[in-house]
């Protein structure tokens, strides 16, 4: 069946839910997982270009900072359940494309990730990486919601 997942997490409760629920398919499956984040670049207007340079690096720090944490926490539950699991951080302005071009990269035949279920004006607006990932993918993918949404 599957034999290699990828698992994006944002670091939200729902996405911590979503991975609990990827790893424990991966270990029934015996798949190995890749547990994914994407950081998005830092966008700003000013008119001094210090202020730029200090903002952007201070957020990149800080970015890079939260990805590693938020990997760090999935491979501890991936080592914990015994899933055979590599890390992935890549920057990007999309991430669904991101999520998209990296199962490809690393051979992934199922994405596994969470939903908000955002709807109406709320989807329009905010936009759903999710909604974009299954638009777009070739891979498979399944969608986490978790029971309380």
């Amino acid at each position: 069946m599957y034999k290699h997942l990828l698992v994006p997490t944002d670091g939200s409760p729902l996405s911590d839910y979503a991975v609990d629920q990827a790893l424990a398919l991966a270990k029934a499956l015996g798949a190995r997982v890749t547990l994914f984040t994407a950081i998005e670049p830092f966008h700003v207007i000013a008119y001094v270009p210090e202020q730029v340079a200090e903002s952007r690096s201070s957020y990149e720090e800080h970015a890079r900072r939260a990805a590693d944490q938020r990997l760090a926490a999935a491979a501890a539950k991936a080592s914990a359940a015994g899933v055979a699991h590599a890390t992935e951080t890549v920057g990007s302005e999309d991430p669904h494309e991101a999520i998209i071009a990296t199962a490809k990269a690393k051979g992934c035949d199922l994405i596994a990730m969470a939903s908000h279920g955002r709807r109406g004006v709320k989807a329009l607006v905010l936009g759903s990486v999710t909604a974009k990932v299954l638009t777009h993918s070739e891979v498979p993918v399944l969608v986490y919601r978790h029971a309380a949404d």
